[in-house]
């Protein structure tokens, strides 16, 4: 569902740095697997609302760039020019997401709770890169033909049944909702190690960027849920890092 943002453009971050001060605490939402490493867990240490800002203005300087000539390398189709903005809805937890505009251009938003409670330049470059990713995979509309294909076999179902048309519409949501998440944890561990790449490309230390991971709860093994199991994403950016350095 498109999200409606105020978009502040990132030459006036530095004058919201104010808002940043209030942020919460961190509740973002982002074959066998080697076992992890564990990183170690930083201390939430609050950053001033400067330095957040300064921070966001320097990553996305440096990643834009890197992100839009991965994306052109990748796909000739793609619209590569993204837009990154500032979410600043009164209320927003920390949390990042691509979304697509109207005429099809990649938005990365991150609200002000995220941008104020990140750690460290090398978190927020991860982030930016995995949602990035997400684009560049063409997740959004493999989600939505998923959803679409999931709603069609469930309402299929019903109807052979005998059900009513409340019940075969039922059927369709609940359809829609497991083809949506059927593939939303791949797609989450694909992001994490092609972010993971352009973070890394871009100069920056995406395992120190994942470390954020130790500061959020584990989603578990949950069958429809739509993240992986923390151990497993931050195995991902070992693995790729593995193959970057060449050891």
């Amino acid at each position: 569902m498109p999200r409606r943002l105020t978009l502040l453009p990132l030459s006036l971050v530095l004058a919201c740095g104010v808002l940043l001060a209030g942020c919460g605490d961190l509740v973002v939402q982002t074959g066998p697997l080697p076992q992890a490493v564990p990183l170690p867990q930083p201390a939430l240490v609050r950053t001033d609302a400067g330095t957040a800002a300064r921070n966001f203005i320097a990553v996305v300087g440096r990643m834009e760039p890197m992100v839009e000539q991965e994306c052109a390398a990748r796909s000739r189709r793609l619209n590569c020019d993204y837009q990154i903005v500032v979410d600043d809805r009164p209320g927003q937890p920390p949390n990042a997401f691509q979304t697509l505009d109207r005429a099809g251009r990649p938005v990365i938003a991150f609200t002000l709770a995220l941008i104020g409670e990140a750690q460290n330049q090398d978190e927020l470059a991860f982030i930016l890169g995995h949602e990035a990713a997400h684009h560049i995979a063409g997740h959004i509309p493999k989600s939505q033909q998923s959803a679409v294909t999931g709603a069609l076999i469930f309402g299929t179902l019903a109807s052979l049944g005998g059900a009513t048309s409340a019940s075969v519409q039922a059927a369709q949501e609940v359809g829609a909702t497991v083809g949506a998440r059927r593939f939303s944890q791949e797609f989450e561990l694909e992001a994490d190690a092609l972010g993971t790449a352009i973070a890394y490309n871009a100069g920056f230390d995406p395992e120190r960027g994942a470390a954020f991971f130790a500061r959020l709860p584990d989603p578990g093994n949950s069958f429809l849920g739509t993240h992986p199991p923390n151990a497993d994403r931050i195995a991902v950016v070992q693995q790729t890092l593995v193959g970057l350095r060449g050891f």
